[in-house]
Order: structure tokens, then C-alpha cells, then sequence
């Protein structure tokens, strides 16, 4: 009771200002807090007011309450290059993408933090991006390795980096699966951007292939995400009623998929026949056969 007097005197008489958060001084945690679900703040220790921007779920939560999540070690801890392209992320994002790099393992953190210096200068200096491609790899020493973080759109899933995390565990996984301490820290790692508010609760999970033509994230590691809560391949709408189902994609990308619905139901899809040929433009009309077109119409309404 003395406790919450001397907190409720100490926030009436202190400025608080939105997102103060992790600069804020608690009187018995000190600067401890992060913005995060309450339903992961254990004990209730929490500020309301101090992730004003955030959702209203999310609170400043102290100290040992926090929900944990894995060792991350940053860019700077295994010597990243500067980026060259930097662009904002909008969050919480609504899908997580599972990928793993082909390349070889790594087991130990200095094999690790090796192959991020490997992937990053392939990305950069072959591919031309801008920085590493994925938001997060994962290593089978347990270890989370910070790409593009979880504020920064990354270059990993076509069509959908401004609407995902990217999570990559280093290795080929089309013959076995990662091992327990890399599977662990990736469903960690997930747990993670859920309660500091990065990742929707709701989030879809998806393997690289479900969204783009690659065998990514390797057929064994496909079959084993396929497991994982979250991952689904179709939604049912009960606004469209018990007869449709739609493909998620569409209710999370609607804005992509929108001019290509419009052209097709309007004027018979007869814009996009010059470019009939390409992938995208033949798994979007692959996915939107005619009888689903009212149901296309309702949901993006």
C-alpha cells in the first residue's frame, strides 16, 4: 500500500510524456520499463501512460515481470556495415515469415556472428539491397542475431516486407530440422515481438514458399512451422457466410491485390492480360476463381 501511495504521489507530480517509457525512473525498478501486452506483464507492474502511441493493451511494464525473450545479439556486437537504405516499419506488423539461408550452420557464436558478416556482404554487394535482408537470424547456438530489427522493412518476402517480420535460421533445412535451441529461439523470438508490440497477437505465420515461388524455408522446416499456432493457409469469414472461404492473403493484403481485383471484376481482368504470363498475376487469379469474386468484393468493402 505504501508502495502504490508513493508511486501514484510520484506520477502526479512528475511530467509524463507518451513513450517515456524507457527513460522513465520507477521508484522502486528503476529505469527498467518496457512497452509491452499487459497479459505478459506478470503482477501487474505496470504504468498506463507512459506508450501513449501504442495500442491501449500495451502498458510500461518493470522489472522481472517482463515476458523473456532471447538472447539477441545486435549489429553492432557482430559487426554489421551500415546500412545504406533505411526504411520505417510499421508496427505491430500482421504476418511473421519463416525463411532459412541455405547456406551452412552455424553452432557456436563466433561461427555465427561470421556468417552474418558472409550473408550481409552477399546481400549487399551481389544483390545490391541496401542492408542484410532478413529482420532476425537465427543460429543453431541458441542465438537470436539482430538484421534489420524490428523497426527497419526488410528485403525478404516479395510483396510482403512492409507487412512482415522476417525470421531466418542459418542453414539448409529441406533434409532435417534446426535443432531445439534454434526452433526454441525462434518461437521465442516470436513470443517476444507479441508482447513488446511489434507483432500482432493475431499475427499469421507463414513459410517463405506459402508467399513467394522458393522451396524456402526447406521442406522438413516447412512441415514442422506448418505445427506452430498461428499457421494457416485459408481463413473462414462468418460475415461472408459458411459457404466462402478466402484466401488470407487477401484480408491481409488487400491494398496489393486491390487494383487487380477492381480491374478484374469491373472490365473482366483485361488490363492485367499483357502481363498474363506473370507468376504473381497467375497465383492471383489461381486464388480468385469467379465463384469467390462477391466474397473478394465483401471483404475488401
Amino acid at each position: 500500500m505504501i508502495l502504490l501511495l508513493f508511486l501514484v504521489v510520484t506520477l502526479l507530480f512528475k511530467p509524463i510524456t507518451g513513450d517515456s517509457c524507457e527513460s522513465y525512473t520507477h521508484p522502486t525498478y528503476g529505469k527498467t520499463g518496457q512497452c509491452i501486452k499487459t497479459s505478459d506483464c506478470s503482477n501487474a507492474l505496470y504504468i498506463s501512460n507512459l506508450c501513449e502511441s501504442k495500442p491501449i493493451d500495451i502498458k510500461c511494464c518493470f522489472s522481472g515481470a517482463l515476458t523473456a525473450c532471447p538472447n539477441i545479439i545486435s549489429r553492432a556486437e557482430w559487426g554489421a556495415r551500415p546500412a545504406t537504405v533505411n526504411v520505417k516499419l510499421a508496427t505491430p506488423v500482421p504476418i511473421v515469415v519463416i525463411h532459412h539461408t541455405t547456406a551452412a550452420n552455424c553452432t557456436t557464436k563466433v561461427e555465427c556472428m561470421a556468417r552474418m558478416k558472409r550473408i550481409q556482404n552477399y546481400h549487399m554487394d551481389s544483390q545490391k539491397w541496401g542492408d542484410i535482408g532478413y529482420n532476425f537470424l537465427v543460429g543453431e547456438d541458441g542465438n537470436v542475431y539482430e538484421g534489420r530489427g524490428w523497426n527497419q522493412v526488410g528485403a525478404q518476402t516479395l510483396n510482403y516486407n512492409s507487412k512482415s517480420i522476417g525470421i531466418s535460421v542459418v542453414g539448409d533445412y529441406t533434409y532435417r530440422l534446426p535443432n531445439d535451441a534454434a526452433l526454441n529461439a525462434v518461437k521465442q523470438l516470436i513470443k517476444c515481438g507479441v508482447s513488446r508490440g511489434y507483432i500482432k497477437s493475431d499475427y499469421l505465420l507463414r513459410g517463405h514458399k506459402d508467399l513467394n515461388n522458393t522451396a524456402c524455408p526447406g521442406k522438413v522446416f516447412y512441415e514442422e512451422i506448418k505445427k506452430w499456432p498461428n499457421y494457416r493457409s485459408t481463413t473462414r469469414r462468418s460475415d461472408l457466410g459458411p459457404s466462402h472461404s478466402v484466401p488470407e492473403d487477401y484480408l491481409v493484403m488487400k491494398d496489393v491485390y486491390q487494383s487487380f481485383l477492381v480491374d478484374l471484376l469491373h472490365n473482366d481482368g483485361k488490363q492485367f492480360e499483357k502481363n498474363a504470363t506473370s507468376p504473381f498475376i497467375v497465383r492471383l487469379k489461381t486464388l480468385v476463381p469467379l465463384r469467390h469474386l462477391d466474397s473478394v468484393r465483401k471483404a475488401l468493402s
